[in-house]
């Protein structure tokens, strides 16, 4: 499917200023797309901790640090009740350190992922209570915003609970001391990840501590900033203002300040040496965090971040690691095995894909739906796919549908479900039922599809459409200096008009990625990443004009050099 390339427009006037400041055009337009002007342009480029937000001013920290400080002095056991992903796990790791250094006696809590799910429910409590009798106080740390009942039973039975959380609460509130900038926060503060209220509220303790005399200690802040920043890359939170603050110092100091666990498994994830950008926390540290709460235990995870002993840490590093392969291993499988069922069920015209991997695994279908849907979107072909293993699925959608309206219409072979409006999951009521699960969810895609009408293809907005010549290395370098790119802060788009393609190759040992070159373009070597499927298509059009859309990354694969990054190839 063919889709227009669309520049995006621009304040010229503001262009003009930067330009004034000694930039090149094309400089002052990626910035000014950003929001960045004249008098915001060093702090932009330059983000500085002395610039990040008291603790203070996140509603209800003072409070909780009163009431965890009180608990620790009175000698009182502290469970800091976690979850099993990335966020979840930094954010446990910086409640358990922190009370800790104050010589707290603090207990860390993650639920089971298969046996328990998500958050504090009845069964992670009834687990919890068991494994730490005389326990006086709880902090849930990224969860808890939704458990009334089970704080409600805590209390009951005589244990304080401070929640903190950053999830969007429901229409009661937990009965006790709540820290969440979904509840109540200035708008600087309102993308804190669970991990990032846990580092202000740490610090808020810390420093009454220290004021009241309790802790004459060394500073704790530094390796706990680095694990903030890294779970707010990880839990995909915008990177700007206080949180571009968080990651960029993150990056920076990651090589000296992070837990030796943390450097200990990036050593095992990349060998380069050049400064960390939020991709090596996106794509290397933070799944392999997240794998080991798919497919084993998010506390195998914890245990390596929260190692002080460099040889202890290593072994958990190659735990941690070999869980990685294992979960992409796994990933793979289930993948080409969806990849065969999709392409059966969207020939059909189906209005949603439900696909079955008998012998697949629960923690992976998530991923494995996203990979399916990137697939389908890129053939302009996009609809709800579900990944269902066992009686459990999980759900993935394009803009326009809502997954979790479409679970509603199914709720009578359902024992469960949840989600938002791009992803969720569910639990059907046996195995036998899949079928009918899968003639109620295509009808409930199908009736949401009708009512949005005909949609027609969407234009791709770039930052700039440009000339291959200008795809340098000094451009690369320039762009660099503009991360941490992610949610908010995204790299910048470029395109190519009307080009050919010169030739066409698979990339990597098992060929999964495609290297593209593009005739008279002057642009260097191209790479597609997970689109080796496609080499012989590519191969068949050489003839054929395409417009192509890419970011601009600087390759230390041999001498440094400037590289396109495609992310997407439509006919012109």
């Amino acid at each position: 499917m063919s889709r227009e390339i669309i520049e995006k427009t621009v304040d010229g006037s503001v262009v003009a200023d930067l330009v004034a400041t000694g930039l090149e055009p094309l400089q002052a337009r990626l910035l000014a797309l950003r929001g960045v002007t004249a008098a915001t342009l060093d702090g932009y480029l330059r983000p500085s901790l002395d610039s990040l937000a008291s603790p203070s001013d996140l509603p209800g920290v003072q409070a909780a640090a009163d009431a965890i400080l009180a608990a620790v002095r009175a000698g009182r056991p502290v469970v800091v009740f976690g979850d099993y992903d990335c966020d979840g796990v930094c954010a446990t790791a910086i409640m358990v350190s922190a009370l800790g250094a104050l010589g707290a006696d603090v207990r860390p809590f993650v639920p089971d992922r298969l046996s328990e799910g998500y958050g504090m429910n009845d069964a992670s409590v009834d687990r919890m209570l068991a494994e730490n009798p005389g326990v006086g106080l709880v902090i849930t740390v990224d969860n808890g915003i939704n458990s009334v009942e089970q704080v409600a039973r805590l209390k009951a039975g005589g244990v304080e609970v401070v929640v903190t959380d950053h999830h969007l609460p429901g229409e009661t509130l937990p009965d006790c001391i709540v820290v969440n900038p979904k509840v109540s926060a200035p708008p600087e503060l309102d993308g804190l990840c669970g991990a990032g209220v846990a580092f202000l509220l740490s610090n808020a303790v810390v420093t009454s501590a220290v004021d009241c005399g309790f802790y004459t200690g060394p500073k704790v802040g530094g390796p706990l900033m680095v694990l903030a920043g890294l779970a707010t890359v990880t839990d995909i939170m915008p990177l700007t203002g206080q949180n571009r603050i968080l990651v960029t110092e993150a990056l920076r100091r990651f090589r000296t300040l992070a837990p030796v666990g943390l450097r200990e498994l990036f050593d095992r994830a990349s060998r380069s040496a050049a400064p960390l950008t939020s991709r090596d926390f996106g794509f290397l540290i933070g799944p392999r965090i997240n794998a080991a709460g798919r497919i084993a235990k998010g506390t195998d995870a914890l245990d390596l971040v929260l190692a002080t002993d460099r040889e202890k840490a290593r072994e958990l590093a190659m735990k941690v690691d070999h869980h990685n392969l294992e979960r992409k291993s796994i990933e793979q499988r289930m993948s080409d095995a969806a990849f065969a069922q999709a392409d059966e069920q969207i020939g059909s015209g189906a209005p949603a894909l439900v696909i079955v991997v008998p012998d697949g695994h629960q923690g992976v279908s998530g991923i494995v739906a996203s990979r399916v849907l990137e697939r389908l979107s890129s053939k302009g072909r996009a609809v709800p796919v579900c990944v269902v293993v066992g009686c459990h699925g999980s759900a993935r959608a394009p803009e326009g549908y809502n997954v979790r309206d479409a679970f509603a219409g199914c709720a009578e072979v359902l024992t469960s479900f949840g989600g938002h409006a791009a992803a969720g999951g569910f639990s059907v009521v046996n195995e036998g039922e899949i079928g009918r699960f899968r003639e109620l969810f295509c009808a409930a895609c199908a009736m949401q599809a009708s009512a949005a009408g005909p949609v027609a293809a969407k234009g791709v907005a770039v930052d700039a459409v440009i000339d291959g010549r200008e795809v340098t290395l000094s451009l690369a370098e320039w762009i660099r200096g503009l991360e941490p790119f992610g949610e908010g802060n995204p790299a910048p788009l470029f395109a190519m008009k009307s080009v050919c393609v010169a030739d066409a190759r698979p990339l990597g040992q098992d060929g999964r990625h495609l290297q593209l070159s593009f005739r008279g373009a002057g642009m260097p070597r191209a790479v597609w990443w997970n689109r080796g499927d496609l080499v012989e298509e590519m191969r068949l059009a050489s003839g054929v004009p395409f417009d192509v859309t890419f970011t601009v990354e600087v390759s230390n694969y041999g001498e440094p050099h400037a590289e396109a990054w495609l992310s997407s190839v439509d006919p012109a």
